[in-house]
């Protein structure tokens, strides 16, 4: 079976900070770097600047936290989420959303993980699969709330989010 991946990868200690700002959905869309240097792997180009508008976006713009699939098939996403420690949330959120910035199919959330803090460090990792498709692109969105639903600008210190769309999918 035939694969085709995007691994994207964001740091606080070698990328610019991530200012967490929250979407009219209390969502924040976790942006990474272009370029050679920042990502992972993206041999098929799915984290490519020019798609989705008219320029080439720059990070950390909102395009900047699109995978566009370069096949149809069976997406596996996964994610791995640091969050700074000693922080005060009652209560770490995490989505995979087709079409988060309403680009071409309309926006679609799915795959959505609360869980509540640690005693020690807030890692998380977060895994989805689901049909993807080329002109749908997926992005990963994450929350950090307090008391009373309150959303807290929590920062982030490391974050993954990968795609591997199996392209075999198999018809009975």
């Amino acid at each position: 079976m035939s694969v085709a991946i995007c691994s994207l990868k964001w740091d606080a200690a070698r990328n610019k900070p991530q200012s967490i700002r929250y979407d009219s959905d209390g969502y924040h869309l976790v942006r990474f770097p272009y370029g050679a240097d920042e990502e992972s792997y993206d041999p098929w180009h799915m984290h490519d600047p020019a798609k989705g508008g008219t320029s080439p976006a720059r990070f950390p713009s909102a395009r900047s936290g699109l995978i566009w699939p370069s096949h149809d098939g069976w997406g596996v996403l996964c994610a791995l989420v640091f969050w700074k420690p000693d922080s005060d949330p009652t209560e770490y959120r995490a989505r995979f959303v087709r079409d988060p910035l309403g680009l071409a199919t309309g926006y679609d959330s799915t795959g959505t993980t609360d869980s509540a803090p640690t005693r020690g460090s807030q890692f998380r990792s977060y895994v989805w699969q689901m049909f993807v498709h080329p002109q749908t692109p997926v992005g990963l969105k994450i929350s950090a709330r307090g008391v009373g639903d309150v959303k807290l600008a929590t920062p982030l210190t490391h974050v993954q989010f990968k795609l591997a769309i199996h392209t075999d999918v198999l018809t009975p």
